[in-house]
């Protein structure tokens, strides 16, 4: 055992190993969860919100509207960062873990009671948009703490790609359950679910939520973080520590993530709105297609997050850049044909190129800050590109649509993403391999 591991922990290797499996499966399910609300959220968005809250709106300003709204999570997701950021580099990362998924999950289940605009009028959308803005804060605290509690549960001579990439897992868990119970009950009439079917799938987030604090409950807390603690090295204000001393390791974080964020949300929320009112292919094929693009990034993000071990993280993250930047041009002429097989295979493949980045994201990411900031600044790095590029992705989307009135404006717009981020990703230091349990960068 390395020195600096029996630092971290008195463990047993065993014992070690142990934890470090809960550690994975507990950030991994809980991820699924909180994703599972989001994603929800947004396949809904495109389906069927701008009938039911904006129904004297033209079809394409209603969209606007319905996806203006979705974007208010991830504006509010920096503050989410920022609030348990802190707390998660004060008290602890288990603990702020549990407040993001109770505070997540209760805001799903809201959403299932919101009145529409037949009811209260505009008061229906009011509601809905402080609702999505408290999702958005719930989701802006669970990433950093998951990844944390994964990565700083592994020993400096383990695969921190591979073991940092199950949180992001957790992604297309969370896409596939969303857009799974959408699809079941959308087997109802139309009528139906637009009327109460639509609500069923924010219900069962309650059940879900419990299944997760049952099992983040039973973790301990990471040995970077306890030995932080025992040697008294807590920030009293993080935030402000890690703005001041590594503001370019937060505005790298968020660049380096504007060609992997920007075309996920066109690839799996836009796409509905586009295929449905565009292609004029049915809710249920693109839900379908959807589905299968998940289950394919259960295999591909922890594959990326691995090769990125072997051939170092800026190298994987780079070319899954650039893969992303040409493939736009490639997705749109195959939706286009119009041909409902080309469709679905450009479905499925969509997310490959956006796994090449978001496989070796996380350590990415979290390596690039301090033990006792790492919370603080992984988080605000993330999150800020919530407010640049996945928020604001579908709704430029359907301007870009609406504007040039060709899904090619929109591949353009996925290229200079894709461009941001491997000028970003080459100026970040890679940290592969390296020991992430010191102070490293900051004296103490």
């Amino acid at each position: 055992m390395a020195a600096t591991d029996t630092v971290l922990t008195n463990l047993s290797p065993a014992e070690h190993q142990v934890q470090l499996r809960r550690a994975v499966l507990a950030s991994t399910v809980g991820t699924a969860i909180e994703w599972y609300d989001f994603f929800l959220y947004s396949t809904v968005t495109g389906l069927v919100f701008a009938k039911l809250f904006f129904p004297h709106s033209d079809p394409w300003v209603g969209t606007l509207e319905a996806f203006a709204i979705y974007a208010v999570g991830f504006i509010a997701r920096p503050i989410g960062a920022a609030i348990f950021g802190h707390y998660g580099d004060r008290i602890g990362r288990k603990s702020t873990l549990i407040a993001t998924l109770l505070l997540m999950g209760l805001a799903t289940f809201a959403v299932a009671l919101v009145p529409t605009y037949a009811s209260i009028g505009i008061w229906g959308a009011v509601i809905l948009t402080v609702l999505r803005f408290i999702q958005g804060i719930g989701v802006g605290g669970e990433w950093g703490g998951s990844v944390l509690m994964s990565m700083e549960w592994a020993r400096s001579n383990q695969s921190r790609g591979l073991i940092a990439s199950w949180p992001q897992f957790g992604v297309p868990c969370g896409l596939f359950l969303a857009n799974l119970a959408v699809l079941a009950f959308s087997q109802m009439s139309g009528e139906q679910f637009l009327s109460w079917g639509w609500r069923v799938p924010f219900l069962l987030s309650l059940l879900l939520v419990g299944v997760g604090l049952y099992i983040r409950l039973g973790i301990l807390e990471t040995p970077v973080f306890t030995k932080l603690l025992a040697e008294r090295k807590i920030e009293r204000t993080p935030i402000l520590e890690v703005i001041k001393r590594q503001p370019k390791e937060i505005l790298l974080s968020a660049f380096a993530r504007m060609g992997e964020q920007a075309p996920f949300y066109i690839f799996t929320a836009f796409i509905f709105s586009y295929g449905i009112g565009t292609l004029q292919v049915s809710r249920d094929f693109l839900l379908t297609a959807v589905l299968a693009a998940s289950v394919v990034s259960f295999a591909s993000i922890p594959f990326f997050g691995y090769v990125s071990d072997r051939i170092g993280r800026k190298a994987m993250y780079m070319i899954g850049a650039l893969a992303t930047g040409v493939f736009g041009f490639i997705y749109f002429g195959m939706v286009n044909t119009g041909i409902a097989w080309v469709i679905f295979f450009a479905i499925v493949l969509s997310l490959i190129p956006h796994d090449m980045m978001y496989g070796p994201q996380a350590a990415l990411i979290a390596e690039s800050f301090t033990g006792r900031l790492r919370y603080s600044g992984a988080s605000l790095g993330y999150q800020l590109a919530s407010v640049i590029a996945g928020g604001p992705a579908p709704l430029i989307a359907t301007w870009l649509f609406g504007r040039y009135h060709s899904s090619y404006a929109i591949a353009i717009y996925i290229a200079a993403c894709a461009l941001l981020s491997l000028i970003a990703t080459a100026m970040m230091t890679d940290y592969t391999g390296k020991d992430i349990s010191s102070e490293y960068k900051i004296a103490a």
